[in-house]
Parts: C-alpha cells; sequence; structure tokens
C-alpha cells in the first residue's frame, strides 16, 4: 500500500524518495519536532546552509548523517548534483541554519527545480522567527505580508518601504541590529508612525519583545544602540485616516439644504467611510443649530 511523500512505510521502515524541506529550531533546539528527527535519521544526505551550524543540531540529538553545503554561493553548482540523487532514488533533507528553508534562505532555486521535474517535494514544517514573532507581537495576525530584509541603502529602502505603504496587512521584516534604528525611523518616515514590535533571539534565553510606535522603537535604539541578536521586526497595517469633518458637514449642510435629516445622512455615508449612525447625530445637531 502507497503512502502518503514524507511517511515512514510500515513494512520496511523506509521513507519515501524525495527532496524534504525540514525546519529546524531557530533557537531552542528542543523545538525539533518528533517527525523532523525521524526524517533526518532515515536521509541518505543532509544538504545544509552552513554544515557546521547543522553539525552541533545533529550532534545534540545523537544524529549521524552525511553533510554537503548547500548555499547562496555553491547553489548552482550543488543543484544538477542534489536533483540527480532524488531522481536515483536518495532521500535529501534540505536545511537551513535556523527556521523553515526559503524563508530568506537559499532554497527556492532548487525546489523549484525538483517541482519543475516532476520530483517528490515534501515539507517537514516547524520552527519560523517571522510566525513566532507574529505571534508575540500583539498586532493583527488575520492577514500579514512577510518581506524580508530591507535593502542597505537608503533611497532602494524608501523605494522598497513604498511598494508596501498601502498592503492591508501586518508586515514582518528581518533586520540587522545595527541597521535596525535607520530602519524604523524610515518606516516611521514613510508609512506612517504604526504600532510595532521588535522580537529578538526568539526561543532563546535572551527573547525579547519590545512593543511601540515606530518612533517610540527608533528613539529608543538610537539613544540605546542596537540590540543584541537576530532581530524579527512587525509593522501593524495602516492607519485609518481620520475623516476629513470640515467637508463632511460642508456636505451635510448642503444636503439639509434640500432633504431631511436621515435622507442626508443616508446620502453622505454613501459617499464616505462614515457610518450612518454618526452622519445622522451631525446632521440632526446642525439642523437643531442652523
Amino acid at each position: 500500500m502507497d503512502m502518503a511523500h514524507g511517511e515512514l512505510k510500515a513494512d520496511r521502515g523506509e521513507m519515501a524518495t524525495g527532496l524534504y524541506l525540514l525546519a529546524t529550531p531557530i533557537g531552542n533546539a528542543r523545538d525539533i519536532s518528533l517527525r523532523a528527527l525521524e526524517v533526518l535519521k532515515a536521509a541518505d544526505v543532509i544538504a545544509a546552509e552552513d554544515t557546521r551550524v547543522t553539525a552541533k543540531l545533529l550532534a545534540i540529538h545523537g544524529i549521524a548523517r552525511p553533510l554537503i553545503p548547500y548555499n547562496d554561493h555553491n547553489g548552482a553548482q550543488l543543484r544538477p548534483r542534489i536533483l540527480a540523487r532524488v531522481r536515483e532514488g536518495e532521500r535529501v533533507v534540505l536545511v537551513s541554519d535556523a527556521g523553515t528553508p526559503l524563508v530568506s534562505d537559499p532554497g527556492y532555486k532548487l525546489a523549484r527545480a525538483a517541482l519543475d521535474e516532476g520530483l517528490p517535494v515534501i515539507a517537514i514544517p516547524g520552527p519560523s522567527a517571522a510566525l513566532a514573532g507574529l505571534m508575540l507581537s500583539g498586532l493583527p495576525s488575520d492577514r500579514f505580508l512577510f518581506a524580508g530584509f530591507l535593502p542597505s541603502r537608503a533611497g532602494e529602502r524608501a523605494s522598497a518601504l513604498a511598494e508596501l505603504k498601502g498592503v492591508r496587512a501586518t508586515l514582518i521584516f528581518f533586520e540587522s541590529p545595527q541597521r535596525l534604528a535607520d530602519s524604523l525611523a524610515a518606516m516611521a518616515d514613510m508609512l506612517g508612525d504604526r504600532p510595532a514590535a521588535m522580537a529578538r533571539e526568539l526561543t532563546k534565553l535572551h527573547e525579547e519583545v519590545r512593543r511601540g510606535r515606530l518612533t517610540e522603537l527608533a528613539a529608543h535604539y538610537e539613544k540605546h544602540g542596537p540590540p543584541k541578536g537576530e532581530v524579527t521586526l512587525l509593522v501593524g497595517p495602516p492607519l485609518d485616516a481620520e475623516p476629513d469633518f470640515a467637508r463632511i458637514d460642508a456636505a451635510l449642510d448642503a444636503a439639509l439644504a434640500f432633504m431631511p435629516v436621515k435622507a442626508a445622512a443616508d446620502l453622505i455615508a454613501g459617499l464616505t467611510d462614515v457610518s450612518r449612525r454618526t452622519l445622522y447625530d451631525r446632521a440632526l445637531e446642525r439642523k437643531k443649530h442652523g
């Protein structure tokens, strides 16, 4: 009986062939899943962003498997070899230094090439700094956009933020501690003074989440210097603009000149985002003192 990709076959205790995209802990080594440990133990080879980092994780859990480096520098050279191993029936496990592969880490081109060839690609989900930060931020989580790292040059950073300004979702960034204060200030200038959260060293001993307005966070890190550790930066969705009540009242006055209060409120409500109840109360008050 055939099993779904990534499941252990009960009759032989073997894992199906394919390319496995496996999430590893972002700090606390105990966050690795039982399934991830099974897959690592059964791998024919583990393709790691940095073999030294992955070797430490394997040693913690008593796993000894062949390691090969796969990263941005050698990807073009290694991809054909890795794909050949999958075609030959091997189980290749791709891991990044921490978190979920393909999220601001090498691997997308490898996964895309495997899919283009019709080779099995299996996700072994687990830790993600982006999602852990979202959980702790206190910001809306029903819609979010992961934007990765911002460009380091000020002009390119401003252009990137301008593209994100109208996105009605919580924005998630990875950022260098040394650039944090400048990035926060640039965000406040371009996006407005939105609520935000800076999360660092997630799942580690010195985990910290600092919440506040973008200007407040920028001022804090400008004064106290860059924090230590890996930084995940989260920014709330666009602030709802305050209605222009001067123009709204002028429109109500014009409508009240030839229609009842309720009809005037209904008319202006259809032209604005202000509630009918609010417009009715304002129209009633203006009619009373008109």
